[in-house]
């Protein structure tokens, strides 16, 4: 990249590049979004948002532009919220969300609405849901989570509903999870993970199950990984990493595998990555 930057979104265009936008660099917070092309390992720079940010949330509408919504500037935390035009490379705002959030998740539903999940803002640890709507630019409040949390992961499953799994709050890292129903609106409690994790990450496999992989526990990093079938409703455990960790990323690779790459523990910052 051009800019060295931590606390970013990377999102694929449909044009097969990747979006890189802000995020914190060396000197604080960024203004500075670039585009990184496979095919020529070219990283370019292009326009810039109209209000920095990190921590936020990135997703690819069904038109091909990119939602960013909320995260923080400075100490402030956003609801303010922008569109990214590839054909153009501009940004635009868009309708603001009801609630400012940062570390948060969002996950564009099979209608094309985008979902956004939890948190955390200057009142505390948020439970609340909202859906963007593309065709309106618009926000509606949608049923809140049972339990609050922020770090946690986001997940479509093969039926397309959601599942939103562990995190933490005030009462510490959770082993929680839920399953939301865009029909209803609605949240379920389902079984509780093996480990209560944050910051790890969760990857719907070929076959429907998710993976979720690594994170972290009170300052803890984690190797474990564990599996959830969607239609039986369990958690198993499976083969662990080689190497503990958190805030990393994992990609579903051609073949199936998943690509785990990056990541930190209390002493190192990884770049040794490890397939599963």
């Amino acid at each position: 990249m051009n800019v060295a930057r931590y606390y970013h979104t990377a999102s694929t265009l449909a044009n097969g590049l990747v979006l890189v936008v802000d995020g914190i660099g060396r000197f604080g917070n960024l203004n500075s979004v670039e585009l990184y092309n496979p095919s020529t390992g070219i990283w370019t720079t292009t326009g810039n948002m109209n209000v920095n940010r990190y921590l936020h949330t990135a997703s690819t509408l069904a038109n091909g532009y990119v939602l960013a919504a909320g995260g923080i500037r400075d100490v402030v935390d956003l609801n303010s919220v922008e569109l990214y035009n590839p054909s153009t490379g501009t940004w635009i705002t868009t309708g603001n969300m009801n609630v400012a959030r940062a570390i948060h998740t969002a996950l564009r539903l099979m209608n094309g609405y985008v979902l956004v999940v939890g948190g955390r803002n200057a009142d505390g640890i948020l439970n609340s849901a909202e859906l963007y709507n593309p065709s309106r630019g618009t926000w509606t409040i949608t049923g809140n989570m049972n339990a609050p949390r922020y770090g946690h992961t986001v997940s479509m499953l093969a039926n397309g509903s959601v599942l939103v799994v562990g995190g933490s709050n005030k009462d510490g890292y959770l082993d929680s999870a839920e399953i939301y129903n865009p029909s209803t609106g609605t949240w379920t409690i389902i079984a509780n993970m093996n480990v209560a994790r944050g910051h790890q990450t969760a990857s719907t496999l070929a076959n429907g199950s998710v993976l979720v992989v690594g994170g972290s526990n009170n300052g803890v990093y984690l190797n474990s990984v564990e599996l959830y079938n969607p239609s039986i409703g369990t958690w198993i455990t499976t083969r662990s990493m080689n190497v503990a960790r958190g805030e990393h990323t994992a990609s579903i690779l051609p073949n199936g595998s998943v690509l785990v790459t990056g990541g930190m523990d209390s002493v190192s910052i990884f770049n040794n990555p490890e397939l599963y």
